[in-house]
This record gives C-alpha cells, structure tokens and sequence, in this order.
C-alpha cells in the first residue's frame, strides 16, 4: 500500500503559468515536500508536514536542492539506446583516428556483420570537404560501415556497405537527399542515408527492448524524469517504449512523435493526443524543413554559407508542412518542425501562422526544434510557439557559426531573444547527437562560449534559474502537461536533487 514520505530538503519551485509562462524560479522557504501516491500533497516547513502526516518515510536530502524534475526535451530515445553499445566517435580529431577506432572495432567484430556508430563533425576533424568510402576501406573492407555524424544528416559508409546498397556512380540523387561524388563516393546527405540504412539489417524485437531500457536507464540515471522523443526512428522504438511501460519497466515519462509519413496510420488506430499506458503518450507529428549546419544543409537566406557551398536544402515543403500540420491538429497531434537555417525558420514561421487558428481552438502549441539561426523579423513570430533548443549543441558548432554564417552568429542559438519575443523554450538534447546533459546546456547558455573560447552571442545568455525553467516548466508547456514542471499539490512527484544547480544531478520519482 502507499505511504506518505516526507522528503527533507532545499524546496525550489516554479513560479508560472501555462498561459504565461514568463520563466523564472522562486524559493517558497520550504525545506520539506510531503508526497503520496506518486503525488504531491503539500510543500512547507518540516514541522508542518510532520504534524499532518507523522507516520510518514522520512528521505533526509537536507544538504541538497529538490527541484521540479528535468526533462529532455529533444531526444531519438531508443536509437540513443543502441548508440550506447556502438562505435562511438564524438570528439574525434581526425580521419586517422576514426580509422584507428573504427579498426579496432573490426578486429573484434566477425567477418561481414555491420559496424554502425557516430556522432563525429566533419570540423572538428579539419576537413574542409566529404570524406569518402576509401578512407574506411583501408581499414575495415569486409565489414559493412555505416557512420553518422553527429547531426544525424550525414552519412559515412565504406565500398562494402555501398555495394549492398546498391549505390554507384549513376545512382540518381533521391528528393531531399544527396550523393556526395567528390573526392568519391562515401558521403550521404540527408534523405540519402536512407539508401544504406534500409539495407541494414533491422535489430530484433528482444534488441529493441534492450535499446530502449539502456536509454531510459542512462536518463534517469542523468537526473532526468522525462523526455520527448522525437521520431526518425523505426516503429519498433516507439513499441518497445510502449511494451516497457506495459510491463510497469519504463521510469521516464515519455512523450512521443510520429513521422509525418505515419499520419494515416495515426488516424486508423486513433492515436491522437493518447498512449495506453502510465507514462508514454503519442502527442506529436515531426516534420523536416531542412538539414544542418555541419553537413552545409541547413536552408539558409542567400547568400547562404560563407565558404561559397550553396544555401543547403529543402527537405519537406512547406506546402506539405501545411496540408498534414492541419491534418494533425484536427486529430490532437502537435506539428513539430525542424528548422534550423534562417530560410527553414521564416517558411516554417508563414506556415504556421496559417495553422495557428486551428491549434489554438485545439488547445496546442505548434512548435519548432532548434531555431538555430535566426532573422531578426522573424522573431515576433515566435510568440506563443515552443521554441525547442538544444544548447550543449552551441560549443561544437561555434567555430562553425563564425566561419559559415557571420552574418547570422548574433542571432544564433538565440535564447534571450526567443524568450523576450514570448517564445516558450524547451531544452534538450538530441541524443544521440549529444549526451543527454541538463549540466551541458547549464554551461553553454549561461557563458555562451564554444570551444577555444570562442564566444557566440553573449548577448543571447540566459541566468541559471531561467535554464532550469526550461527544462522543466517549458517541455512540461510543450507536452500539454499540467502535472509536471513545478512543485505543488497534485502535480506528479517526479524531481530532480542537486548538489547546486546546474551541479550534479539525480532523479527521484516516488
């Protein structure tokens, strides 16, 4: 049976309302927060509560900071699973030592089984252009390799995973995808990468599982309660996350997307707005306006790149965008757009602006993720969307910002400028593009420094207790969730204990 607990310590809670959600902290002086039931029952002094409730638990944390539990707000949740187990190569300097990790992977891995990993930038390797499948051949020719940098829009693959692909020197480029032919083939961008990765062998149900509980074990052992988890992923991830809450195994709580793809298969089942179960609920329909910076396919205004490359790609028009957004808003699902370039940012904007009479009589919020690089007219567009971020993306690109977009930098990862535009930010990650990481994106949006200590934007910084709204109160915001986000009675007991904020971290669901 449940028993109430008294959880002794530095109470902070959130001070705003969905409908205003002006994003700061406040300490109510409390030092005690009584629970029951997976609920909250009342926050005040420990000798109050005490008194109300004198049979209760005790969970003496009175040395440390109990806030509203964090959420990610960006993840691939269950692929961010399976990255924990594969060839990982963030941080990678060079192409030598890919080779040397991705060689020492072949060594252990049997003859002709695919090595998958990533999660490396073409910069921080110094090129200045694609590498090419010869590079990955001189080290591992009998295994098929399939690499992702770490955007996830790029695609590094050997002769050998090309081959059973079916990709050569003729095949023609795919709508919102490229191949990449110079200085040879090995480089897929955007819808491309679906050439290799449909050939790749798809994992078990049993794999899947694994993926998904490693993932939301990883989480929560970060501090995390909860998390969105954004699509482009197959089926399988979504019910593996499902089958886990089923099982009563799945400690996050999960908010999910569907491809746009699967709008018609949203609509037979009934999937708007619902879950089936305690903690996973479908509650959005993901779209792609464009691709990324570090693959030079973000949709950028002319003049685009600095370095002459293009203004990137298109993905989904904007014209699809609007005819499945209004879809899916008539059956309770959220569009969520990806948007990074300035040029994605304004299409989406005038789409949305279409959309907005439907989502506010639905009681939604359309939203878009990372509004990485932004016009300054464009912000007043803003107010009233979820601007979804991911900060701790902000060091790895700052070289970049500055060497392609110098005319954007002052407006990119443009936090303080969203938020006075009466956006609603949400932060997460985009693992696996990223660890997970609250402390990461603390860091990167109070100093706004990159690395080499190459500052963007200083302008744009946020203060501690705003980070913090942000990844509680602002995807709680998103997700529709009036439970989460803030300590107060009846809200869900799902927090997060501090050594300080933006320290360390841990969760605590009761």
């Amino acid at each position: 049976m449940p028993h109430p607990r008294l959880i002794l310590a530095q109470v902070l809670t959130q001070a705003a309302a969905p409908d205003a959600p002006e994003p700061h902290a406040e300490s109510v002086g409390a030092e005690a927060a009584l629970v029951d039931a997976g609920r909250v029952l009342a926050v005040g002094s420990r000798t109050e509560l005490s008194a109300r409730a004198p049979g209760a638990e005790v969970l003496d944390h009175r040395d440390l900071l109990l806030t509203p539990g964090l959420c990610d707000a960006h993840t691939h949740l269950v692929t961010y699973g399976f990255t924990l187990s594969q060839l990982g190569l963030h941080g990678v300097r060079s192409v030598a030592e890919v080779q040397r990790r991705l060689a020492e992977r072949a060594a252990c891995t049997a003859p002709g089984q695919w090595i998958q990993g990533g999660s490396f930038l073409l910069s921080e390797m110094g090129l200045s252009g694609y590498p090419s499948a010869a590079d990955l051949d001189a080290v591992s020719p009998h295994h098929p390799v399939a690499l992702f940098s770490r955007d996830l829009h790029l695609l590094w693959a050997n002769s050998r995973a090309l081959e059973l692909a079916g990709i050569h020197a003729g095949t023609p480029d795919p709508q919102g995808g490229q191949i990449v032919r110079t200085p040879g083939l090995g480089t897929l961008l955007e819808n491309a990468c679906a050439l290799v990765a449909r050939v790749i062998p798809e994992p078990s149900d049993a794999e899947f599982l694994a993926a998904a509980r490693a993932a939301d074990s990883d989480l929560r052992a970060r501090g995390f309660v909860s998390t969105h988890t954004m699509a482009f992923e197959p089926p399988q991830a979504a019910l593996a996350l499902q089958e886990l809450d089923r099982r009563g195994e799945l400690g996050l709580r999960v908010w999910a997307c569907l491809p746009h793809t699967e709008l018609d298969t949203a609509a037979r089942l009934g999937l708007g707005g619902s879950g089936g179960g305690s903690r996973f609920q479908w509650g959005g329909v993901k779209f792609f306006s464009d691709g990324a910076l570090g693959s030079r396919t973000a949709w950028m205004h002319a003049p685009g790149y600095a370095d002459g490359s293009g203004t990137g790609i298109s993905v989904d028009s904007p014209e699809l965008i609007l005819e499945r957004g209004r879809r899916a808003l008539e059956l309770g699902l959220v569009p969520i757009t990806h948007a990074i370039g300035d040029r994605a940012n304004t299409e989406v904007l005038k789409v949305y602006q279409q959309l907005r009479p439907l989502a506010d009589a639905r009681g939604l919020r359309l939203r878009i993720e990372h509004a990485q690089h932004l016009r300054a007219e464009d912000l007043p567009l803003f107010r009233g969307l979820i601007a979804s971020l991911q900060p701790s993306q902000m060091p790895g690109d700052a070289a970049l910002i500055h060497e392609l977009l110098p005319h954007r930098e002052d407006l990119s990862f443009a936090s303080r400028s969203l938020l006075n535009h009466g956006a609603v930010l949400a932060f997460g990650s985009d693992a696996p593009v990223v660890p997970p990481s609250a402390q990461e994106n603390f860091r990167a949006s109070v100093t706004r420094t990159g690395e080499g200590g190459l500052q963007i934007a200083p302008g744009e910084a946020l203060t501690p207790e705003e980070v913090l709204w942000a990844h509680t109160r602002g995807p709680a915001i998103a997700a529709g969730w009036s439970d989460e986000g803030w300590i107060r009675p009846g809200v869900r007991a799902a927090f997060t204990l501090w050594d300080r904020l933006g320290g360390e971290a841990k969760a605590l669901v009761l």
